[in-house]
């Protein structure tokens, strides 16, 4: 099997390319550019459109074809509502789209929306506003710390496309979850963020947690997920769980999720393409992991 992963130049992605090829399959990378590590890496490699390219989705479609890609592990924010939204048209060709419903997509992209669902389904989280009264003003579209600043009462700036969310204080945690074919939740591993450059984990240790465990049982309750999906939260000093997004995605963090666990990309071949029962391993509570630069060299 041909598994494409997206803007695989990214630093964090070599534990999803060693991820794929453990798992049997062959490592299809994607990228604006060659000029990355994954071209050297990778089993193969796809110049892809850039994503305001009026003609994104049908030049992807023809490289797909043309590179023989069977399933797509969508990673990349910007193009995760065309994934979502094509993945009857790509099932008819014999490629499969491992990303949750266009619905549950669209809520978890807007910050706006996510707020709307947690507080729908009394989810603990930050007071949030289309007007600057909180804290920290944030893109609705944004992802990671990208264009998050605090809220000075600067009244020039403008607030369209963006929302003021309360600041909270505490411990940070990320949550890796696996999903099944039947949006179950397989895997729940709380890891703490212990060191974050730019964004990206680079140190964290996974700890056990009954009450954020018991909370993403319930959010699953509450609407569809497929495969590695990604929560951030944080507990304040009084123990209150306090939930920030949901990326519905896989993510940067998750080598630690793999690594206390299995490998995800067998579970998504066996169970959510080719419809295998699957069952859960023994979490390894207290792993850690720490991250560092390595090289690829492309003649």
């Amino acid at each position: 099997m041909r598994i494409l992963i997206e803007a695989s130049g990214s630093l964090t992605s070599n534990y999803l390319i060693n991820a794929i090829k453990e798992a049997g399959c062959e490592v299809v990378g994607s990228d604006i550019s060659t000029f990355n590590h994954a071209f050297a890496l990778c089993d193969d490699f796809i110049i892809m459109p850039k994503v305001n390219d009026i003609e994104l989705w049908q030049k992807t479609k023809a490289l797909l074809i043309e590179h023989r890609v069977d399933a797509v592990i969508p990673s990349f924010d910007e193009t995760l509502i065309g994934w979502a939204s094509r993945v009857d048209e790509y099932a008819q060709i014999g490629i499969s789209i491992i990303v949750s419903p266009l619905s549950t997509i669209e809520i978890f992209q807007d910050k706006w929306s996510t707020y709307q669902f947690f507080t729908a389904n009394d989810i603990p989280t930050p007071k949030t506003s289309l007007v600057a009264e909180f804290d920290l003003i944030k893109p609705r579209l944004g992802r990671g710390g990208s264009g998050i600043f605090d809220n000075t009462n600067d009244n020039t700036f403008s607030m369209q496309g963006m929302i003021s969310q309360q600041k909270i204080g505490g411990t940070e945690y990320t949550v890796d979850v696996f999903y099944t074919n039947e949006s179950k939740p397989l895997y729940i591993i709380p890891r703490t963020r212990i060191d974050v450059k730019e964004g990206k984990s680079t140190k964290g240790v996974v700890v056990a947690h009954a009450k954020i465990s018991q909370f993403i049982v319930d959010i699953s309750q509450q609407i569809q997920f497929i495969g590695p999906i990604n929560f951030q939260l944080f507990e304040t000093p009084t123990g209150e769980l306090i939930f920030i997004e949901i990326n519905p995605r896989i993510a940067g963090g998750m080598a630690l999720g793999f690594a206390a666990s299995e490998n995800w990309v067998g579970l998504i071949v066996d169970n959510i393409i080719n419809n295998k029962p699957i069952t859960a391993k023994e979490i390894k509570h207290g792993l850690k992991m720490v991250r560092y630069y390595s090289e690829a060299f492309i003649q």
